[in-house]
């Protein structure tokens, strides 16, 4: 039994204990039209871990009802995920499409109920009539038809002799409900498109909240966990089941909060943009936050899935921070992984009173970790050291080899330095050194005072390997587009040098390469000619310390949440006025929604910003994560910028004057001077560049730059195509305008 107990648990075990039900049955239901990302972990870590945690089972069924985005690579992609992460689905892999004639059946239920009708008003008379959160709407005149013509059509849409869009089918409920979804909600619509199962069989597909809870009550699911957007379907989720008097028992939907990570893209629509667009290799790029893209970087199923408890199971919408997830990963492979050393800048070091050659004995792990494993290190004449493991001048506080200053090569002798070899423009190309032989690691008794051990390989045994250091895919916390994308996100080193066991012997497939960070052998790369490792995670956070405002202790992985033992209270009414209001007036996404509605501060700032300015999704963008923000680090102050300065601001991005990434700095300012935003864009030079004959030079001279990455573009990896671009953003420190880049980064790429 998990420790934890979350307000999913305490249902479940309420349910079990009055009887309502005898076994837990739970259910995994993702739409196979993308990858799974670390989203999906946390909702097969519930979904499969309640049901192993109460005995009961768990079904992985793919919400396949829309044929235009689905494809059974994705169908894989989810099976493996789920493997990969150690569960087992019950029985078969279901499919939602497994029960189309099933329920077809249910919807001419309804309709000879007088409970569904065929409606065939247009999309934008559909808006107009569905009203607003103040207004009630009005039905369709072709709600009057009678149940016999609305059979007749329903038969003949199912026939296929109808276009696209021509008819829907919906429930008769109530056009004046306070709840929007409620609103006469669509059950099936017309799709002319080929089945990635049921090939051309069908030419209507039932919508989510038609067919969801029908596939639960078909399978005989007891408790259906989704995320918290899906609260208000609830309401369409219990009438069906309530309306067509099933037989008990029935399922009931419980939501939960989904994961949101800074400095990562959780978005299927914006990953896929990612991959088509070539910013990364493909869905399993080890830099993509998907399940795929995490198990090819290195990381360890038990990792996610500590990290998934560790952020619980609550009914809050909250942003996690990703060191937290690279805690996780770093105390899994500390206890695991054999310690190894790997050069990736090599100096060549000569030891001029050298001239034997042996084998050094050293342990692959530290005394402070209980596992065993020993490995022969080759000493000569000629090794490697890191470039920045000596300097000439050193700072205050350096500590490795200098003129000066004598170090320990780890597992072997201490060396000094005696000669620094330079070549014509001035650039170190050896070290002539002596070493000391009473010096010798596990019995020194030279007296040699050093203050730290440097790694090293030996010129003739090291092994050449390629090492591909990952870094985090987005520079900003909250990234939205390509130009949030961190240029340096990856960066490849093709002639590391790495000691000869690792490749020989290999004693594991995770390393800890000393000194540098965890490292994996790429499991569709490597191979014996040519090792390639790819970077899982340095050893310590290197993005804490750039945080500007929070102090030290907040850099550190948080601490295991305490977990929620009863379920948080649903929006009041006037909180699901105003969701309804922002998600079905103003569009804006059911996340976002929910952050501004369940918040009076961030609802009144974004209202008052919206009397100004006619921009509603950029506005609410921007209150719900920057606004939020500032308002939670500064609880208790008074904000220095104002509702109207936010629209100023806005007006500017949607004038295209700025970009997004300028637009953040500029926030950056206001937040902290109170200044208007057109002064700092004025005063810093800020303004957005669309001219493309400013552009164009500085692409040029990109590509002139880089001839081998424009042959490799020509010759088909269109990947590059997101290089040029990222570093013709970085040229103009963010100010160039994207649109225009890439367009002229394509043309000239031609």
């Amino acid at each position: 039994m998990s420790k934890s107990k979350d307000f999913l648990r305490t249902i479940v075990e309420e349910d079990l204990k009055s009887g309502k039900y005898q076994e837990v049955h739970t259910r995994f239901p993702p739409e196979p039209n993308g990858f799974p990302h670390i989203g999906h972990a946390k909702s097969i870590a519930i979904n499969f871990g309640i049901a192993r945690d109460y005995q009961g089972r768990c079904n992985l069924r793919m919400d396949d009802t829309n044929p235009t985005t689905e494809d059974t690579k994705y169908v894989e992609a989810l099976k493996d995920a789920v493997k990969w992460l150690g569960f087992e689905w019950d029985d078969s892999v279901r499919f939602t499409s497994d029960y189309f004639p099933k329920l077809y059946d249910y919807a001419v239920e309804l309709i000879k109920m007088g409970k569904a009708y065929v409606d065939s008003i247009n999309e934008e008379e559909m808006r107009e009539y569905r009203g607003t959160v103040t207004e009630a709407g009005k039905r369709s005149k072709y709600a009057e038809r009678s149940v016999e013509e609305n059979l007749d059509l329903f038969e003949r849409m199912k026939n296929g002799e109808f276009k696209d869009g021509e008819h829907v089918l919906r429930a008769r409920i109530d056009m004046s409900a306070a709840n929007m979804q409620m609103r006469d909600p669509l059950l099936y619509r017309i799709r002319h498109a080929k089945h990635h199962r049921t090939g051309n069989e069908w030419s209507i597909y039932p919508m989510y909240d038609f067919a969801h809870c029908l596939s639960d009550y078909i399978e005989g699911i007891t408790h259906s966990l989704c995320t918290l957007e899906f609260e208000n379907n609830r309401a369409i989720y219990d009438w069906v089941l309530d309306t067509l008097e099933l037989d008990p028992p029935r399922p009931y939907q419980y939501e939960f909060a989904r994961l949101a990570v800074n400095y990562t893209v959780m978005s299927k629509r914006k990953l896929l943009e990612l991959v088509e667009g070539g910013q990364v290799s493909g869905w399993d790029d080890p830099r993509m936050p998907t399940i795929a893209g995490y198990k090819r970087r290195g990381y360890t199923p038990e990792s996610i899935l500590t990290f998934c408890d560790q952020i619980g199971i609550a009914k809050a919408n909250s942003m996690v921070d990703v060191s937290q997830l690279e805690f996780c990963i770093r105390d899994d492979l500390n206890t695991k992984v054999p310690r190894v050393m790997c050069v990736l800048d090599p100096l060549k070091v000569t030891i001029t009173n050298y001239d034997e050659k042996e084998e050094l004995d050293a342990s692959y792990y530290p005394d402070d970790v209980p596992k065993e494993g020993f490995r022969k290190l080759p000493f000569s004449r000629e090794i490697y050291i890191e470039r920045d493991d000596f300097s000439q001048t050193p700072p205050k506080g350096y500590f490795r080899l200098t003129p000066e200053q004598p170090v320990r090569l780890k597992h072997a002798y201490i060396i000094s330095c005696e000669e620094v070899i330079k070549d014509a423009n001035g650039n170190i190309t050896e070290i002539k050194a002596v070493y000391h032989p009473a010096s010798k690691s596990g019995s020194d008794t030279s007296g040699i005072k050093v203050k730290s051990a440097i790694h090293w390989v030996s010129a003739k045994e090291a092994k050449t390997v390629e090492v591909r250091l990952y870094d985090r895919l987005f520079t900003n916390e909250v990234p939205e587009s390509v130009e949030d994308i961190n240029p340096d996100s990856l960066k490849i080193i093709k002639n590391a040098l790495i000691e000869p066991a690792v490749i020989t012997d290999k004693p594991d497939e995770r390393f800890q390469f000393e000194r540098q960070g965890y490292f994996y052998a790429d499991p569709i790369d490597y191979s014996d000619e040519t090792p390639v490792f790819n970077k899982i995670v340095g050893l310590k956070d290197s993005w804490g310390k750039k945080k500007k405002k929070a102090p030290k202790s907040e850099h550190k992985p948080q601490a295991k949440k305490e977990q929620i033992d009863g379920e948080v209270a649903p929006m009041s009414e006037s909180e699901q006025a105003l969701f309804d209001k922002y998600t079905a007036e103003l569009k804006l996404n059911s996340e976002v929604a929910n952050t501004l509605a369940r918040d009076k501060r961030l609802s009144s700032f974004y209202e008052d910003a919206l009397s100004m300015l006619n921009s509603p999704v950029a506005l609410a963008n921007i209150v719900a994560n920057e606004v939020a923000r500032e308002l939670k680090e500064n609880e208790g102050e008074t904000l220095k910028f104002t509702a109207k300065q936010v629209a100023k601001l806005v007006k500017m991005l949607d004038n295209e004057t700025i970009s997004s990434k300028i637009a953040k700095q500029v926030f950056e300012e206001m937040a902290k001077s109170g200044e208007e935003p057109t002064q700092i864009v004025e005063a810093k030079g800020l303004i957005q560049i669309s001219d493309t004959s400013v552009i164009a030079p500085i692409i040029d001279e990109i590509i002139a730059k880089n001839p081998d990455n424009v042959a490799k573009f020509k010759a088909g990896n269109t990947k590059l195509l997101g290089f040029f671009v990222g570093q013709a953003l970085k040229a103009t420190g963010g100010k160039a305008n994207p649109k225009v880049v890439n367009e002229l980064v394509a043309k000239k790429l031609k």
